[in-house]
């Protein structure tokens, strides 16, 4: 029998990238957003997408997500899940875009199956109201564009400390962290594929849970928040938030138990509550986190990339 074209194309990939369990050699991270809810257009909200296998998974959603993906030529159609932190709003403002934009028809977009959502206590009804939110929009585009219900499903679950998605070799396990009182649960992640690992902090002040977790990690991405001396001697909303987060030199305390082989900052915050006061720089953070911490260190960047494999490889993203 001659062969199809489509059999002809499959074997001229094998023959090119090899069988598909040699696709994907480790794990890739994109770091889409680095920022916090200011409003700054170099760091976008918090978002961090990491790919393993056929595996595309978001942590987080904040301000710009869908801006961010297609930067990097990925349609939302083809993020597999969606993992919350917590649900404050800068990690959850961008999800409704990515959801409602990745059903529209163009290149971007084509989602034609329900969308996958984990998080802490109040991801289902959070999920349920926006429904009720854009009812009106669904309804419209479904008779008008005949976009199909199932592109616009979401499939919420609700969950706990532990393992909560195995799928084509990558385990994603959740964990507890310390983001304050009021903020509970509020979770971290740990990924492992194919015998490499890297940890998502999530917003957390110093967690002993998080280091216990972390072990053995090929990468830990953490997140970070400074402020000035003066600033918080006189501001009580710059103590607050400070009081949420964790430090560039207890973060260096971290780095130094944990031992990956890179450490990554994000969620970055470098606050200044008064006009009057300067904001600190990346500088003063790498100076800071050098008092506590002098393994590999790096601040990330919006579209900053790493290569997790046998080796740790760091990618700027180069604008066309």
């Amino acid at each position: 029998m001659p062969r199809t074209s489509a059999s002809i194309r499959l074997s001229l990939l094998l023959l090119l990238w090899g069988p598909p369990s040699t696709w994907a050699l480790g794990l890739k991270v994109t770091l889409l957003g680095t920022g916090n809810p200011t409003p700054a257009i170099e760091r976008f909200g918090p978002s961090i997408l990491v790919e393993a296998g056929p595996e595309k998974l978001l942590f987080d959603c904040g301000r710009g997500v869908p801006i961010r993906l297609w930067q990097v030529h990925i349609p939302m159609r083809d993020v597999t899940a969606v993992f919350f932190t917590h649900l404050h709003s800068d990690h959850t403002v961008g999800f409704p875009d990515l959801w409602l934009t990745g059903w529209l028809p163009p290149p971007w977009g084509q989602r034609i199956e329900p969308l996958h959502v984990y998080g802490p206590t109040g991801t289902r009804k959070m999920v349920q109201h926006l429904e009720e939110a854009y009812q009106a929009d669904i309804r419209i585009r479904m008779a008008d564009e005949k976009l199909p219900r199932s592109g616009v499903s979401i499939y919420a679950a609700e969950i706990v400390e532990g393992v909560v998605y195995e799928k084509s070799g990558v385990r994603v396990t959740a964990f507890n962290v310390d983001h304050g009182e009021f903020i509970k649960p509020a979770f971290g992640y740990r990924i492992d594929y194919g015998g490499r690992s890297v940890v998502l902090s999530g917003d957390t002040r110093v967690s002993e849970n998080l280091i216990r977790f972390a072990q053995g990690t090929d990468v830990l991405f953490h997140e970070v928040a400074a402020a000035k001396a003066e600033n918080l001697s006189t501001s009580e909303a710059a103590r607050r938030i400070i009081g949420h987060h964790t430090t560039p030199e207890d973060a260096g305390r971290v780095f130094t138990r944990v031992k990956p082989k890179l450490a990554v900052y994000t969620h970055i915050a470098l606050l200044s509550t008064d006009l009057a006061i300067s904001a600190p720089t990346v500088e003063d953070l790498v100076s800071l986190t050098r008092k506590t911490y002098s393994g590999p260190l790096e601040v990330g960047a919006d579209l900053l990339s790493i290569d997790v494999g046998e080796r740790v490889t760091v990618h700027r993203f180069a604008p066309p």
